[in-house]
This record gives structure tokens, sequence and C-alpha cells, in this order.
């Protein structure tokens, strides 16, 4: 490949990086706006993490367990199931949080769904 190729293959996946940056970004301002929180806490980066714990029900002092390597992935799991159960979805919706979230995200914001904390 030539040096043309590759900036535009550099150039096209730049771009569908910025639109899916731009999707869940968006996406996540509308839940935070649903569950009552501020909507730009979705672009500050720790400031998130703690409105995602808030819209789960989950105390803040979790974010420590962020920390923890292993734990913050069994954390992160178990704030995506509140979170899906907190707007009225099951588990298989979670599982789609996690694994597909530039799908489900945006589904959670865009759709019907509606925040009833447990």
């Amino acid at each position: 490949m030539d040096d043309t190729t590759l900036m535009i293959v550099f150039f096209v996946y730049m771009a569908v990086m910025l639109a899916f940056s731009l999707l869940m970004i968006i996406s996540t301002w509308i839940v935070f706006n649903k569950a009552g929180q501020p909507g730009w806490g979705a672009i500050i980066p720790i400031f998130n993490m703690i409105l995602m714990l808030k819209v789960a029900n989950r105390p803040i002092w979790w974010i420590i367990l962020f920390i923890i390597p292993i734990v913050s992935i069994v954390v992160a799991i178990i704030m995506m199931v509140d979170i899906a159960r907190n707007f009225g979805h099951g588990a298989g919706f979670a599982i789609g949080l996690i694994f597909l979230p530039f799908i489900f995200w945006p589904i959670l914001a865009f759709g019907k769904s509606q925040y009833q904390p447990a």
C-alpha cells in the first residue's frame, strides 16, 4: 500500500471512531437527563462514572472499586444490570449494554424507556 491509501484508510477510520464517540456521548447525555442527572456529566471522565453509579442507585464510594483490576469488571457488570433494571429492562438488555454499547445506549436514550429507580 502506498502512503495515499494509508492516509485515506486512517482518515476513514478516524471519522468512524469520531461518529461512534459522538453517538455514545449524546446517548449517555440523554440517559443522564432521563435519570434526572446533569447530561453534561457524560463528557467529564470520572464524574460520568459517579453519575452512572447514581443512575444505578449504587453508593458513590463504589467509584473506588473501579481502581481494583478484577473487581472493576464485576462492579461495571452490576452497574449495567442496575441501569437496565432502572429503565425497565432485564438482564438481556444489560448484556447488550455491556457488549454492544453503541447499539443499546442509543436504544435506552432515544427509545421510550423511562427511568424508574427501584
